[in-house]
């Protein structure tokens, strides 16, 4: 339902400005005037357009509304109340979603049913955990746990999105500086050696090639760096299983360790908020981020549904997990011991990033250093054989 942004005055001759929800102009002048305001102005919201056309929105601030909202339940606010204040600290986007969504619980729809219609914004297991909150009468306490869960998600992120400004940055750097050294400095150096008509070494000689590629032909690397990124990421979008396989053969086994904690955390939580069991699997093999596991995880889904254990049709995951798995299904203590498991493999991960970067530092430092002596090498070379035929 559109979202529009009104002018108007109240009863008492005051201005007033705000947004509603209608289905037509028409009907958002009746609505106005129910609640006894008299429009000047009707427009709608062009916030509300650009995400029906673009469908982007920052998502890092779901966990911040979830606790928001969890917060004002707990202190006995109503939900609409509750969605209402928020709307109206929230800028762009986020505060007509927010209206939205208030104007269908107005209008007799219950809390999920209302945020199916942002698929794009709340996932599947956010979904379905306000369902199953609603529907035992603890919506407060699901929405804290999902407010957790949220936020314990984008710390992973910030962790890996820190760890990887300094590579980014250095490797930028290195290549400016390069692009520069071979376009602008190399080729006044080597005209030096052009005019001598010497026979030059086979390593100056490749400098001087490179540097008349970068001097004549730098729009077109330029253009190949960028249709190689495009190529690559179509091809990653269109063949996303293959790539996800070969990225679970990496060495090291980094971003295996994540793709273990977010299972493990996810049907963890999706189980202790009341979700049934093949409805958290299927949930969190959506939540895993990789296609080949989460195919292993549908499949695992389907013969527990058919009575077989998760630890026994579970395949493709690490021995120790399955034995976790094996154990909580035991002793009735799944949930907790997914959750440690989680904890473990965070933790894990945590340690082999800090690792991969703390060696990525000193090996890309040797890469330019070498990159440099060979620069420093093929102009000294030459000198030093000019210095020989003067003798």
């Amino acid at each position: 339902m559109p979202i529009f942004q009104y002018k108007g005055y109240k009863t008492d001759g005051s201005e007033i400005s705000g947004t509603i929800e209608a289905n037509s102009h028409r009907d958002a002048v009746i609505r106005l005037k129910e609640t006894g305001l008299y429009a000047k102005s009707i427009s709608e919201s062009a916030d509300r357009k650009r995400l029906s056309i673009f469908k982007k929105i920052d998502l890092s601030l779901l966990p911040q509304i979830t606790r928001q909202l969890s917060t004002l339940l707990f202190s006995g606010v109503t939900l609409i109340d509750a969605l209402s204040s928020i709307s109206q600290e929230s800028r762009g986007i986020w505060k007509n979603i927010l209206i939205d969504i208030k104007e269908k619980i107005k209008g007799g729809s219950s809390f999920s049913r209302a945020l199916e219609d942002y698929k794009n914004i709340f996932p599947d297991f956010y979904i379905n955990m306000i369902a199953a909150g609603e529907a035992s009468g603890t919506l407060d306490n699901v929405l804290k746990k999902l407010a957790d869960f949220l936020e314990g998600r984008e710390n992973i992120k910030a962790k890996v999105r820190t760890s990887m400004i300094y590579p980014v940055f250095m490797i930028c750097v290195g290549f400016i500086v390069l692009s520069f050294i071979f376009a602008f400095v190399l080729p006044k150096i080597t005209k030096i050696f052009k005019d001598t008509h010497s026979a030059l070494p086979f390593i100056t000689i490749a400098l001087i090639f490179i540097s008349d590629i970068f001097q004549r032909f730098w729009w077109l690397i330029a253009g190949l760096i960028l249709s190689m990124v495009f190529l690559f990421r179509r091809l990653k979008q269109s063949n996303k299983i293959y790539f996800d396989r070969l990225i679970l053969k990496l060495p090291g086994n980094i971003i295996q360790s994540l793709y273990y904690s977010r299972f493990a955390r996810t049907l963890s939580f999706l189980l202790e908020g009341g979700l049934p069991m093949l409805k958290a699997l299927e949930l969190s093999a959506k939540a895993i981020g990789n296609k080949e596991l989460e195919l292993k995880v549908t499949t695992c889904g389907r013969k527990v549904s058919e009575g077989a254990k998760i630890s026994t049709s579970l395949e493709g995951f690490p021995p120790v997990l399955l034995q976790l798995i094996a154990t909580g299904e035991r002793s009735g203590q799944l949930t907790g011991i997914l959750n440690n498991a989680a904890n473990a493999y965070e933790e894990e991960f945590s340690r082999k990033v800090s690792r991969a970067f703390s060696l990525l530092e000193p090996f890309m430092i040797l890469c330019m250093g070498i990159i440099v002596g060979i620069i420093v090498l093929a102009v000294l070379l030459p000198i030093f054989q000019m210095n020989q035929l003067i003798k």
